[in-house]
């Protein structure tokens, strides 16, 4: 590590501590040559999460979208807003997890319905009744019937 005060290329660790609540490692240091004291801090380097859309174009993963979708299929529903973060960090681990760079919107859009049907069911309708882009009547109530027997097994 280079001193920041004479620009040395080596030190010595004198302390280390967890910061940021173990997000990152805070270390004390001693440039061996002036003897000076500075902080550096190490984090994770994390890759970022691509969402492919069906047109094709790749945009970031934002968890604030998947928790504002979420909100809109749980409006009115008994739902809390700690289940649906807790969904959300979920879903998000799981795709961290993967180690997968590039998830298609299909797979985000499946995560959801599986979290998503354990906890409310008409949530759930109203999610996939958007994710799927429902044209008609009948394919909602193919949809319906497809929770009622999942529901039986």
């Amino acid at each position: 590590m280079r001193c920041p005060f004479c620009g040395f290329l080596e030190s010595k660790v004198v302390d280390s501590r967890p910061a940021e609540e173990g997000g990152s490692i805070r270390r004390r240091r001693e440039c061996l040559k002036c003897t000076k004291r500075f902080t550096t801090y190490e984090t994770i380097e994390s890759l970022p999460l691509l969402v492919i859309k069906k047109d094709g174009t790749r945009q970031s993963f934002d968890r604030s979208k998947l928790l504002t979708s979420l909100t809109r299929a749980c409006d009115k529903r008994s739902v809390t807003l700690a289940q649906m973060e807790d969904m959300v960090t979920d879903i998000e681990q799981q795709l961290l997890n993967s180690l997968e760079r590039e998830i298609p919107t299909t797979r985000l859009g499946d995560l959801v319905m599986e979290r998503l049907r354990g906890v409310d069911e008409v949530a759930y309708v109203r999610f996939a009744s958007v994710y799927r882009q429902f044209k008609d009547v009948s394919t909602f109530l193919t949809e319906v019937d497809r929770l009622l027997n999942a529901r039986e097994i």
